[in-house]
């Protein structure tokens, strides 16, 4: 169990919640998670964690894909529905997932991703899936994505944290610069 001062610090984290969904023999399961992440540059691919007690991860081992709905700001009743207890309904709601060409995708998302596995890394209570994506939709860009932290709950992206018209790379690179100078004139 986690230490409740530590799980409060935890919870400041925030990050963007998907759907991950997965499909086999014609049976759909979703899950709600803020847990994906992309983790190379060199190629599309993603990390998602899911509990292998979740209904959706024998159809993700089975099928050996899952697809990732990006959710807008405005999407809250769809991250709710596919977290707890909205899994409970046991079906998915044909007004929250959509067949896209054969992908299970949240209808008006930000974007989605189909994943194809490649390696499973069982963890303490989880399973990290990496997948590379092999097919994906531009939804609504421009909107705001949902976020989410168990400390703070659903939130909105907010306003830039950058004041207009300053670089702090150009700074950094400035002060980087001088450094090496400094340096040249040591030697």
């Amino acid at each position: 169990m986690i230490d409740p001062a530590m799980k409060r610090c935890l919870g400041q984290m925030i990050k963007g919640v998907q759907v991950v969904a997965a499909s086999h023999n014609g049976v759909t399961r979703a899950y709600t998670s803020h847990w994906v992440t992309q983790v190379s540059f060199e190629e599309p691919v993603v990390m998602a964690s899911v509990s292998p007690k979740h209904d959706t991860w024998p159809l993700i081992e089975q099928s050996r894909r899952f697809t990732v709905s990006l959710l807008a700001a405005d999407q809250i009743a769809e991250g709710q529905y596919f977290s707890y207890p909205g899994r409970k309904f046991r079906y998915i709601a044909p007004e929250f997932v959509n067949d896209v060409d054969g992908h299970p995708v949240v209808p008006n998302c930000v974007a989605w991703f189909s994943c194809s596995v490649f390696e499973t890394t069982p963890m303490i209570d989880h399973m990290l899936v990496f997948a590379r994506i092999d097919a994906y939709g531009e939804g609504r860009l421009k909107e705001p994505p949902l976020l989410y932290s168990s400390r703070h709950g659903w939130r909105i992206t907010g306003d830039k944290a950058r004041e207009p018209g300053v670089s702090v790379r150009d700074q950094l690179l400035a002060r980087l610069g001088d450094a090496v100078g400094d340096d040249e004139a040591d030697e």
